[in-house]
């Protein structure tokens, strides 16, 4: 559990554990992915219709942990789109690195698109 795991609250167990400072929850890169979803929703040569999304699936590929006091960089790329059902399927990664240009994590979302009734 997060809230009991020190090197995600105390940046010396986290400096003993072997990193430069406290860890962010696994989950947390799903907040920077969420800069680069809303670009995506919000371009109309998109055709997303906002109102008819649903999260369908949702991955993470790490290199490193995410720690206090990263500048991340992301860059979303719509990676497949196919109809199943009368639905699209929509998948797009996006790729975290640091100030340093290294890859931090993949995030890696599947929204579906409910078609028209």
């Amino acid at each position: 559990m997060f809230a009991t795991n020190p090197i995600n609250l105390d940046p010396e167990a986290a400096r003993a554990a072997g990193h430069a400072d406290v860890v962010a929850p696994p989950t947390f890169p799903v907040v920077v992915q969420e800069h680069t979803l809303a670009q995506l929703l919000g371009d109309a040569d998109a055709g997303i219709d906002f109102g008819r999304v649903v999260h369908g699936d949702q991955r993470f590929e790490y290199t490193r942990p995410i720690v206090a006091g990263d500048e991340l960089t992301a860059r979303l790329t719509v990676t497949a789109v196919k109809t199943l059902g009368g639905n699209s399927m929509v998948t797009a990664a996006t790729e975290i690195s640091d100030a340093a240009g290294e890859h931090v994590v993949t995030a890696t979302s599947t929204l579906v698109v409910r078609g028209d009734e």
